[in-house]
């Protein structure tokens, strides 16, 4: 069997950086061709008569650009990497790059260095290719430098911004998270931040002529109009998940158990469901005969079978067995709860108390309600 990594459609991968695939969106390709077309007039200017040779100029300079933004992004996934969180993929996309890290920073100091390593070596690819041009090159060399120089200069500060989800939105949390020791404040307190960016590279059009003499024409209005949706839906959706996740703690599955009878595997459901009625249990779970639980009634398949057939159908025909992953701990609550589920779909799940004895039956339809509840 194929262990292959399922990968985000549109993209291919080209190659591996600290065991995680590097992959590129069909976008950048577009890019790239509009960077070989901006570039060509240029490329002309500086070594004339290179034909169609010009766009592929122009090409070279976006692979090499890109090449910068994977250092950007390699940095990331080599920093989270040695702080304990595997990193899936890293990928090359019409706005720059993303590193798809597994988990999130556990202290606001993990948290700093995952997101400041990223903005460090675009500044760090900037100011080398401004040494590089102390060596006064020539034509296409000279043209490739400046670029590269300008683009990571350009790129290194503006991931400074504190706004998410930029790599300074990041920095930003960081800080509120040390300063404040609460985590949601941080990523709320970067998420406007990333608002209040997304609303000025809206508006930066406005002012690109009076404060560099540069009328804007319609492609710098598209670009700010992308960039600034960019920006604020990765800022909003950080608000939002904080929201949530601030009140997950008091998503506690101890709170949300039904009452549970226990019954012998070979009880017929209808007297199953008579005694549940009578203890007004909302959970059936069945034992063998030393208690042990082996299944919870699943409410579906109950509700399925009609009044007349369950006196003839014992109880374990409308049981799911205890699989791993179904028998959860009374106390767990929040993030771990949903991530516990998460892994496990299932209807019903067991839970038990500390002493292996059984607390009660967690329905996820209940957990769902009480998730939904939280985010409002």
């Amino acid at each position: 069997m194929s262990d292959q990594k399922p990968r985000p459609p549109g993209t291919f991968k080209v190659g591996t950086i600290a065991g995680s695939d590097v992959l590129v969106s069909s976008s950048w390709f577009l890019v790239a061709g509009l960077i070989a077309v901006v570039m060509a007039p240029r490329v002309e200017q500086v070594s004339p008569g290179l034909g169609v040779g010009k766009y592929v100029a122009g090409f070279a300079f976006a692979v090499i650009l890109y090449l910068s933004v994977l250092l950007h992004e390699a940095s990331h996934a080599v920093v989270a990497n040695r702080m304990g969180f595997p990193v899936t993929s890293i990928t090359l996309h019409f706005l720059g790059g993303m590193t798809a890290v597994e988990g999130e920073a556990r202290t606001p100091r993990q948290e700093f260095w995952i997101a400041v390593v990223g903005p460090i070596t675009s500044l760090a690819v900037g100011l080398a290719a401004l040494a590089a041009l102390l060596a006064d090159p020539e034509g296409l060399i000279r043209l490739g430098l400046e670029g590269l120089a300008g683009a990571n200069l350009l790129v290194g500060v503006l991931n400074l911004v504190p706004g998410l989800p930029l790599d300074g939105g990041r920095v930003l949390k960081a800080a509120v998270w040390g300063a404040s020791g609460d985590q949601h404040r941080g990523t709320l307190v970067a998420g406007w931040g990333g608002r209040i960016t997304a609303v000025a590279a809206l508006s930066w059009p406005l002012f690109q002529e009076p404060l560099l003499g540069v009328e804007p024409d319609l492609l710098d209005f598209a670009l700010a109009l992308i960039v600034a949706m960019f920006l604020w839906s990765g800022s909003t959706a950080a608000i939002t998940g904080a929201k949530i996740r601030r009140r997950l703690p008091a998503l506690v599955a101890r709170n949300l158990a039904r009452r549970t009878l226990t019954v012998p595997v070979d009880l017929p459901l209808a007297e199953a469901v008579r005694r549940a009625q009578d203890a007004e249990a909302g959970g059936i779970v069945t034992v063998t005969t030393s208690g042990d639980p082996v299944g919870v009634v699943n409410e579906a398949a109950l509700l399925a079978t009609p009044d007349e057939r369950r006196p003839w159908v014992p109880v374990s025909a409308v049981t799911r067995s205890l699989d791993p992953g179904l028998r959860l701990p009374v106390a767990i609550g929040g993030e771990e709860l949903v991530m516990a589920i998460n892994r496990t779909p299932a209807a019903e799940y067991l839970l038990m108390e500390d002493d292996g004895s059984v607390y009660g039956v967690l329905a996820a339809a209940d957990v769902d309600r009480a998730f939904r509840e939280a985010a409002h």
